[in-house]
């Protein structure tokens, strides 16, 4: 496929409002580029500078962009994908779920996963008439990311729309009688279901990248410029990497490498690797965005920016959780004193917009020098 938006996948795509030509992007007839679609990337040769196709051929470049996003994780136990058992993470996912969703056996659909697509998949089949089922071995829901407390509340706002939360829980046995799934949790309870839908993350695609001496270790590793780093920690100064693969340095935040899996935030972060590929690590600015993301949950709209994951305190500052309608600030502590680091919104996007200037306004951590490797050309 070209490339395609993603986000309806999980939403509008599966109820049918949203058609396959409104997901593809209009300026990609500008781009004047060559296409290889349906190839897959074998290798990199850092070197030589060129990457390697299955058949022996190789492409040299100028200048490399790493945007090879992420597969759908799986569970090691679960049986292979058929039309019963599906994961969303590509459109042709999304097709056979929504096939499944209308098929008029379906009735009950299980779903794994307690992050934002389960979730929002579950609003989904809820608006389809479907009963829903979300397993999901942590509790409560988006603790990852929301925070035990605001992650209680998505779990209120689910349970009061019809879905049957089984938080804290694994399957442990996966059993296809034709007609109908039954899965064996690990509490002791059977499930009968028609249909499992995996919402389980993504696992970065690098396979094509072992042995190359690029850092691999989650995802592909950058500085702040978004320039690869190799295994010695070194940058390639004509490899950037951009999207869900990439994991770099925020120094809005602190040094550690982090990946984040957001639309938004894929957009400018491709903008940004980019122009760094075009001006080289010397010259290049850091990244240094404040994520920002949001989600539908049963009509409540929950928005978010900056990293509230890395918040060690959670403070209601307007609104109530019992209201279910708030807005959450997110802080750590520093050597410089209290960081905010994030903020939650449900239903109030206005009050949000204080917090998104006030996390842009902190001041990144001083730039740390580059330490440059080079291939052979060049």
């Amino acid at each position: 496929h070209r490339p395609y938006s993603r986000p309806p996948l999980s939403k509008q795509f599966l109820t049918g409002r949203t058609a396959v030509a409104d997901l593809a992007f209009r300026a990609d007839e500008e781009l004047d580029a060559h296409w290889l679609l349906g190839t897959r990337v074998s290798g990199l040769d850092l070197r030589d500078r060129s990457v390697e196709l299955p058949g022996g051929e190789r492409l040299p470049f100028d200048g490399l962009v790493v945007a090879t996003g992420v597969a759908a994780k799986r569970l090691p136990e679960a049986p292979l994908f058929t039309d019963r058992i599906r994961t969303i993470r590509t459109l042709a996912d999304a097709t056979a779920v929504r096939h499944a969703m209308t098929a008029a056996r379906t009735n009950h659909v299980v779903i794994l996963g307690g992050g934002f697509v389960g979730c929002e998949l579950a609003c989904t089949a809820r608006e389809q008439g479907l009963e829903v089922t979300v397993v999901a071995p942590g509790r409560p829901l988006l603790r990852r990311v929301l925070g035990a407390r605001v992650g209680e509340v998505v779990g209120r706002i689910q349970r009061r729309a019809g879905v049957d939360l089984r938080l804290g829980r694994r399957i442990t046995d996966w059993q296809d009688h034709g007609d109908v799934l039954r899965l064996g949790l690990d509490d002791g309870t059977l499930l009968t279901c028609d249909f499992v839908v995996l919402g389980l993350g993504g696992t970065p695609r690098t396979a094509w990248l072992r042995g190359s001496g690029i850092d691999i270790a989650d995802g592909v590793r950058c500085g702040p410029t978004l320039h690869v780093r190799d295994i010695h920690g070194r940058t390639a100064e004509h490899i950037v990497a951009a999207g869900d693969v990439a994991g770099w340095p925020n120094a809005r935040f602190d040094d550690v490498p982090r990946r984040v899996e957001h639309l938004i935030h894929a957009v400018e972060m491709g903008q940004h690797a980019a122009d760094a590929l075009l001006r080289g690590p010397a010259r290049a600015g850091r990244f240094v965005p404040v994520p920002r993301f949001w989600s539908e949950q049963h009509g409540t709209r929950i928005q978010a920016v900056g990293m509230p994951a890395l918040g060690t305190e959670v403070e209601v500052v307007e609104g109530s959780l019992r209201g279910e309608r708030f807005v959450a600030r997110y802080t750590r502590p520093t050597p410089y004193g209290s960081q905010v680091v994030g903020a939650v919104a449900f239903d109030m996007p206005l009050p949000l917009l204080e917090y998104r200037d006030q996390i842009g306004r902190a001041r990144p951590q001083p730039r740390r020098p580059e330490l440059v490797g080079r291939g052979r050309r060049g």
